[in-house]
């Protein structure tokens, strides 16, 4: 009788397929968190010297829009910016 013999091809394992990973942003609720946005908020709008939309703002201060509108809240709240055209200004 005649055994097969295994080969290095036959007897190799296949690697897993990597499965990417997807960062989730944290939305963190606290007044220094939404102090700190603001922040962010106000240096993009003083930068462009313009009003901008809420994509244009949290791209600028490279933040998420989530993280974005909580900084515009905050500024709303304080008096500090205004509604220009549906876009966001300095008040």
């Amino acid at each position: 009788m005649a055994e097969k013999k295994a080969t290095k091809a036959s007897t190799a394992k296949k690697a897993a397929p990597k499965k990417a990973t997807v960062k989730k942003s944290v939305l963190v609720l606290d007044a220094l968190n939404a102090g700190f946005k603001a922040g962010n908020v106000y240096q993009a709008l003083a930068a462009a010297g313009q009003a901008l939309t809420l994509a244009e703002i949290a791209k600028n201060a490279k933040i998420s829009e989530e993280d974005a509108l909580l900084g515009i809240g905050w500024l709303f709240k304080e008096g500090k910016i205004k509604d220009e055209d549906n876009k966001v200004a300095l008040a």
